[in-house]
């Protein structure tokens, strides 16, 4: 016990010499102060849609909300989706489908987001929204319908837009889906859809 005592004291005396004579920091703008990620040339639009689906998403442009619900009943009745879960009820209002509560057993899920990170693809949702935080993870299909005002260059971008939006009341949960599930935890095979959904879309509309 003596000694374990001892090795302890010389722990803390090395740590308060330490703190009595602190080294600069090597690198200052690694602390915050300036943008990692310069912002690209190309509209943020583009970005979005090159990274999305470099990560496997599948992206949709539309013109307007007439174009979007058009493009949104073809894509279901190709792939004989019937059974389409959705709780935000603008949502609902806006596609005026036929909707089932039963999550589990639903073919794809629908919801809106809080932005879109156009650096990295992703689609950026909170527990604020309606959909909580279960809609987007347990459907196999998540469909993502977002306007092009909710697009952001990057992470840092969104964060801050989010702590303005919300202030004091900020969501308990805020996640980036990015793609498809996938994962290589077995033999180093990658396999989707495993801990999410096997497919993502994604409606951007412009207007």
């Amino acid at each position: 016990m003596a000694a374990v005592t001892a090795a302890k004291e010389r722990i803390l005396k090395k740590i308060r010499k330490a703190l009595s004579n602190p080294v600069p920091l090597p690198f200052p703008q690694s602390e915050g102060t300036e943008d990692v990620f310069m912002p690209s040339p190309e509209d943020d639009a583009v970005l979005f849609a090159e990274e999305f689906t470099k990560l496997g998403g599948k992206f949709v442009f539309c013109a307007d909300e007439a174009q979007m619900q058009q493009q949104l009943l073809a894509l279901l009745a190709s792939q004989n989706w019937q059974k389409v879960y959705c709780v935000e009820e603008k949502l609902r209002k806006q596609l005026q489908l036929s909707f089932t509560d039963d999550l589990p057993n639903c073919d794809v899920s629908i919801t809106g987001c809080e932005y879109l990170v156009a650096r990295i693809g992703s689609i950026v949702m909170s527990s604020a929204q309606q959909s909580g935080r279960t809609t987007s993870v347990y459907a196999p299909v998540h469909i993502c319908i977002a306007h092009n005002s909710q697009l952001l260059f990057d992470v840092k971008d969104a964060l801050s837009f989010l702590k303005a939006k919300y202030e004091n009341n900020f969501p308990s949960f805020v996640t980036l889906a990015t793609g498809p599930s996938r994962t290589a935890d077995i033999e180093k095979t990658l396999v989707t859809g495993v801990h999410g959904p096997k497919e993502v879309y994604c409606f951007l509309i412009e207007h």
